[in-house]
């Protein structure tokens, strides 16, 4: 078990360190690759775009969620407080952060309470659900009465943390296990480095039927876990890694080919909704943003609720601008140029 002033610490580091620059993906996410093919002849008024999407069988206003970010230390609270509370507002949807340290420390925060009826997404590493199993998982689940349950693959942020997980044996069968008897739906996602369709293809296999693709060009864990490790020799081994993965605009379309029946969540790198209307494009039936609200959500639920509006007008104007009056017309909107 790990020391939970440790990790409090840790997760206290990391809001800190995903607010800074120097954090993110300095070779981007690629969707300045992906031009739309402009349409000056839209034949609608703006008010006819409609961006509403289902997700998980229930409505919801925009195909956008808002991801996965923090839990476990003191300001994990605030944060998650005002999060819920737009995302009640607003019905969007929203993913917990890790919830292992709170579930560990019996210092559950509720965040149904703040957001009684929108949907909310647990989240447990892989790793601890290899370790301690289906209990945990459904402590997870039960802890918020979540609507589904994220599982994050990190093996690149366990490596370079100290102390991190190292041993990566079983994981898959524990997350064939948990989709198999827990009640709610898993949705698997990484981190910043992606899943790519030979992943997505085993997890298919193992009864997942979402994954986030979490590409890399968004915030970099690899980094923010090299600034926190004091050892010269780990830095020196990790260097090489901190721009590990494949960009998320690499990803949607190559995971999509192989897997055409896989819901996608589009993240790793969106932020704004020109990003959102390129990952719906490129096959995404929803897209996920962390860090854009991160800042908003040290503030206040008025500034979240002000960031999920505009994110939804520049959306509409994205699908204005395509001739696009649904997302299913958007799915078929030309582009100029292909990743």
């Amino acid at each position: 078990m790990k020391d939970h002033k440790a990790i409090s610490d840790r997760k206290a580091d990391h809001i800190a360190l995903a607010l800074k620059d120097s954090h993110q993906s300095a070779q981007g996410a690629g969707f300045d690759r992906l031009r739309f093919e402009p349409n000056p002849l839209p034949q609608m008024a703006l008010e006819d775009i409609d961006h509403s999407s289902q997700f998980l069988n229930q409505p919801v206003a925009a195909p956008l969620l808002i991801g996965a970010m923090t839990g476990g230390c003191e300001n994990g609270e605030l944060i998650n407080r005002h999060l819920a509370e737009a995302a009640q507002a607003c019905q969007i949807p929203m993913a917990l952060g890790s919830q292992r340290a709170a579930l560990e420390q019996g210092t559950l925060q509720n965040a149904r309470h703040w957001a009684p009826s929108a949907l909310l997404l647990g989240n447990l590493g892989a790793t601890q659900l290899q370790q301690q199993g289906l209990d945990l998982a459904q402590r997870a689940v039960d802890s918020v009465q979540a609507n589904a349950l994220v599982i994050h693959l990190n093996p690149l942020q366990e490596l370079v943390q100290p102390n991190g997980d190292r041993d990566w044996n079983l994981v898959l069968e524990a997350i064939q296990n948990t989709v198999a008897k827990l009640e709610v739906p898993v949705i698997v996602k990484e981190v910043g480095a992606g899943i790519g369709p030979s992943t997505a293809k085993k997890l298919m296999d193992a009864g997942v039927s979402w994954i986030e693709v979490a590409g890399r060009g968004g915030t970099s864990w690899a980094s923010i876990e090299l600034a926190r490790n004091q050892s010269q020799r780990e830095q020196e081994i990790a260097a090489p890694f901190i721009d590990w993965g494949m960009d998320t605009v690499e990803l949607l379309p190559a995971v999509h080919g192989a897997c055409p029946t896989l819901n996608l969540i589009g993240s790793g790198g969106v932020r704004h909704g020109l990003d959102i209307a390129r990952c719906i494009r490129l096959g995404a039936q929803m897209t996920a943003l962390a860090q854009p609200f991160l800042a908003p959500a040290l503030e206040s639920t008025e500034a979240v609720i002000e960031k999920i509006s505009i994110l939804q007008e520049q959306l509409r104007w994205a699908m204005f601008l395509t001739g696009s009056r649904s997302l299913t017309d958007l799915r078929g909107a030309a582009l100029a140029q292909l990743p």
